[in-house]
């Protein structure tokens, strides 16, 4: 967890005061969102979905990030009890919500592997009309053979062709975007004659990836092309961004980190003839908040408790074992035996984030003993360990010295709670960050995604 007082104080009262950038992701099908809260609704009842988008709307968030699976997950061989409850197909709920909001950005994850650049930009050209310029797309890549088994191709791209095909797929989608004019160039052709081919320009690409021949069915919309978002964080991952994000969903929220991760990509930029503000970094990150300090640190012990029962402990650390530890007791000691080594882990269907499963269970031994955590305390540490608690005050001040110092443009928050998990944010840090001047207090009227992210037409 990060306090006001972890991150150092402003260098300079010179430098030009950044804005403030946030996003708001729609709770996650895992342990990390409170099912169990009085307030829980379904995951896949639109008005969920709408309690969500106009509270981000009414804290004038800069757009919404709905996440998408493709497959249930499974946990030794069977489907993950603990955290499946279904998810609908993201364009659908976005296309819904653009007719229950008005400014704010819908942005959704969507596989560069498993669709057509065709048929993919043709639906995100639609939402962005549809919502009149605030459609953006988070490219994923899909990471394995598990999600491929549901596609008429089945398996699944090494790392280095799913980057290749990624970054055609999107140079695809753009050249389909940009081959029609746009509607003002059309109104001004209205009062004469003139030919289709005027207004509309043939795409005819030809690479390792695709073969793409044809007119696109739709004018450029209000923005121009929707908002193209990445989270890869692999050097592949950084040089994909920076030739094509616009903004990265990272997770770097610390300082220190964040600070390195900024600079690293912010500083490839130039080399891509890319302008430094043309690429906007915000991390994920959760909050916990109380009157004072001493308050919102104990809400933090219990939300963390309700989001790491005892099985959702064990099976977190079957996820790195790679095998059964169902006779292990969640408040006693890590196990003493390695993890077992094989291509295929105990659960399928979520990303893995590390390479050498036995360096990590050694490191989790040593700090375990170090300080006495149990099984559940040590997965609370790394699964539950929220990333601002404190008073509205205090976090308001640490997300804007974030900002302020160059270790994000801003950050994508995440609530405990479906629908109702940025309430308390909307309604308590907001305010906050509007008194400091960093952050808007009214969406500019007709502004698209692109103008309200700072970012190029």
């Amino acid at each position: 967890m990060t306090l006001i007082s972890d991150a150092p104080a402003p260098t300079s009262t010179e430098r030009p005061v950044k804005q403030v950038h946030l996003a708001a992701h729609f709770p996650g099908v895992n342990n990390t969102t409170v099912w169990r809260d009085s307030n829980q609704a379904s995951q896949i009842a639109f008005s969920s979905f709408t309690h969500f988008a106009q509270n981000a709307e009414r804290g004038k968030f800069d757009f919404l990030f709905l996440a998408e699976g493709l497959r249930l997950r499974e946990h030794k061989g069977r489907i993950h009890d603990l955290d499946v409850v279904g998810r609908p197909n993201t364009l659908a709920v976005l296309a819904g919500l653009a007719a229950v909001t008005s400014h704010i950005g819908l942005v959704g994850t969507l596989s560069s592997t498993f669709n057509e650049p065709y048929e993919l930009a043709r639906q995100l050209a639609s939402l962005d009309h549809l919502s009149g310029g605030r459609a953006g797309w988070n490219i994923v890549t899909t990471f394995d053979a598990f999600h491929g088994e549901n596609f008429r191709r089945g398996a699944f791209l090494d790392k280095a062709d799913r980057y290749t095909r990624a970054e055609e797929f999107v140079a695809v989608a753009r050249q389909l975007w940009d081959a029609w004019a746009t509607d003002a160039v059309l109104a001004d052709k209205a009062a004469g004659d003139f030919l289709a081919e005027d207004a509309i320009g043939l795409v005819d690409h030809h690479g390792p990836q695709f073969d793409v021949t044809g007119f696109p069915t739709l004018p450029q919309s209000p923005q121009g092309r929707p908002v193209i978002v990445q989270a890869g964080d692999s050097a592949d991952g950084r040089g994909f961004a920076s030739r094509t994000a616009e903004v990265i969903f990272s997770r770097h929220a610390g300082f220190e980190d964040g600070q390195k991760f900024y600079s690293d990509v912010k500083g490839r930029l130039a080399a891509e003839g890319r302008h430094r503000d043309s690429l906007k970094i915000l991390p994920a990150v959760t909050f916990i908040l109380g009157d004072t300090e001493a308050e919102a640190r104990e809400r933090s012990r219990e939300t963390a408790l309700l989001q790491v029962s005892p099985q959702t402990a064990i099976a977190f650390l079957e996820q790195v074992w790679g095998t059964d530890l169902g006779g292990y007791d969640p408040d006693g000691p890590l196990p003493e035996i390695d993890p077992v080594s094989t291509d295929q882990g105990v659960t399928r269907g979520r990303v893995r984030h590390d390479s050498d499963p036995a360096a990590i269970a050694r490191g989790w031994r040593t700090l375990a003993e170090a300080e006495g955590l149990s099984i559940r305390d040590l997965v609370i540490r790394f699964a539950a360990n929220h990333t601002f608690v404190g008073t509205p005050v205090q976090v308001a001040e640490t997300i804007n010295r974030h900002v302020q110092e160059d270790a994000s443009d801003g950050f994508v928050i995440v609530g405990s709670t479906n629908p109702t998990g940025l309430d308390e944010f909307v309604d308590r840090v907001i305010p906050e960050l509007q008194e400091r001047g960093v952050y808007r207090t009214e969406y500019e009227e007709g502004a698209t995604l692109r103008h309200t992210l700072g970012l190029p037409v």
